[in-house]
């Protein structure tokens, strides 16, 4: 089966999960959508630290989702230091059929935006302020970057026209 990996990144607020189940959703059947949250705090309910399983089990899960769904999409903030040489191994074993996404949003922003979110009592700014990583790109040919002017719907018709073209 030819699938393509879809990787969305971005700070805690920027609007990659929001962005990765509506797509999840638009593409329909056959489209795995794994999130670093939910793997790493309500799975595995471990630390974001070098090393940590939920990194081999991020990576298990896409390789079975390459073999088994058209579309494997990975969303969270998966900062350089812990989860660049994994999505990077995952682009070549997806024969860079991938998109890599980047959510560059002001620290502002994403704090107006996550108290919005039904979470927003979990955490705060002190919190987001540790997690913060500023231009966290993965440094990939055709990364796509998203700042504060694009709009969910302008970010999601990008997407479905990526998808369109017939290699990555």
């Amino acid at each position: 089966m030819q699938s393509t990996l879809i990787i969305i990144r971005g700070n805690s607020g920027s609007g990659k999960t929001t962005i990765a189940q509506q797509l999840q959703k638009e593409l329909g059947p056959d489209t795995m959508l794994i999130s670093q949250d939910v793997i790493r705090r309500d799975i595995l309910h471990t630390k974001d630290r070098e090393g940590n399983p939920s990194i081999q089990l991020i990576e298990n899960i896409a390789i079975y989702g390459k073999e088994h769904c058209n579309h494997v999409i990975i969303e969270g903030i998966l900062g350089n230091k812990n989860y660049q040489a994994m999505l990077h191994q995952l682009i070549t074993l997806f024969n860079k059929q991938a998109i890599v996404c980047y959510f560059d949003i002001p620290f502002a922003e994403t704090l107006k935006r996550h108290q919005t979110k039904p979470n927003a009592h979990e955490f705060g700014v002190q919190k987001m302020q540790e997690w913060w990583l500023d231009k966290d790109y993965l440094g990939v040919p055709n990364e796509i970057i998203w700042t504060v002017q694009d709009t969910p719907t302008g970010i999601l018709h990008s997407l479905h026209e990526q998808l369109k073209k017939p290699s990555q």
